[in-house]
């Protein structure tokens, strides 16, 4: 390669946008859409949903970067330790759906999750050890969940 053709590769590189996640990135970085909000399968129906977080939450992006999460305060988080997992169904959202299973023997913790998309026996899993305690669920590539005050939240990837 010649030198002027260096010269001009290195110019042009530095001024296109860098990508925001890099091909060997871990699967979670980069921006997440809220998409819509149901019923938790665990929450009380009687109670109903918190409105307030649904409003502020749907249509939100939350943005996973190497050292921080940021988004909205109810999932932001300034020193995230990502942890990814396996989960079974019975440990979805916290346990919720094993403890559905405690409780009346004949929910299937599978067959809970798949109302809500979950496919298969397993997901991946992220635990970021912040202060809000939510784990992200991940039903596919592009399809994460969480669960806040009796919400389930979805998310699609960016």
């Amino acid at each position: 390669m010649t030198l002027k053709r260096s010269v001009c590769l290195a110019l042009a590189s530095a001024f296109l946008p860098a990508p925001a996640v890099l091909a060997g990135d871990p699967f979670y970085l980069g921006a997440w859409k809220i998409t819509s909000a149901v019923v938790a399968p665990w929450a009380d129906r009687e109670r109903g949903q918190d409105t307030a977080d649904i409003k502020a939450l749907v249509g939100k992006t939350v943005t996973f970067e190497r050292h921080r999460i940021l988004g909205p305060r109810q999932v932001a988080c300034p020193d995230p330790k990502y942890e990814p997992k396996d989960y079974p169904a019975d440990m979805l959202f916290e346990g919720a759906f094993g403890e559905m299973h405690e409780r009346d023997k004949s929910i299937d913790p599978a067959r809970v999750a798949s109302t809500l998309g979950f496919k298969g026996s397993s997901w991946k899993t992220l635990e970021t050890g912040c202060g809000n305690e939510i784990n992200w669920h991940f039903i596919d590539a592009t399809t994460a969940a969480i669960g806040l005050n009796n919400t389930v939240y979805i998310l699609k990837k960016q």
